[in-house]
């Protein structure tokens, strides 16, 4: 049975940083997408990044390019995500969440064109607040 742990989050000012860890347990292979989604509250859940764990390809969306970065915790499927130079809209419910994906799939191009209606697993979510 697979498991999605998220950690982390809290509230922090606009210019300053926070580290979400996200635990995945329970998959026997590597061909695993895991992501990070949030969702503020009267928007669509949105992806921010995610990293195909058997060729370490990372995405990140363009708003959080530069500032967020997917730190892997090898060889244990864990990852965390480092968030830098927040700003109030980055204030959301963030989640991380896993599923397979086939090699032919998401081995050349990466997880980012999965959408989150796609992934079966998830954590609880964890709040991020940045406040002006």
């Amino acid at each position: 049975q697979v498991h999605v742990v998220e950690s982390g989050g809290g509230s922090v000012q606009a210019g300053g940083s926070l580290r979400l860890s996200c635990v995945i347990s329970g998959f026997v292979s590597d061909l695993v997408c895991m992501g990070w989604f949030r969702q503020a509250p009267g928007q669509e859940r949105e992806g921010v990044a995610s990293i195909y764990a058997r060729t370490d390809h990372r995405d990140y969306v363009d708003f959080v390019k530069g500032r967020f970065t997917i730190v892997r915790d090898y060889p244990k499927t864990e990852m965390s995500l480092q968030m830098d130079s927040l700003k109030p809209e980055d204030t959301a419910m963030y989640y991380c969440a896993a599923n397979l994906c086939s090699y032919a799939r998401c081995g050349g191009a990466g997880c980012s064109e999965i959408p989150h209606y796609e992934y079966v697993h998830w954590g609880q979510g964890t709040q991020v607040t940045v406040s002006s």
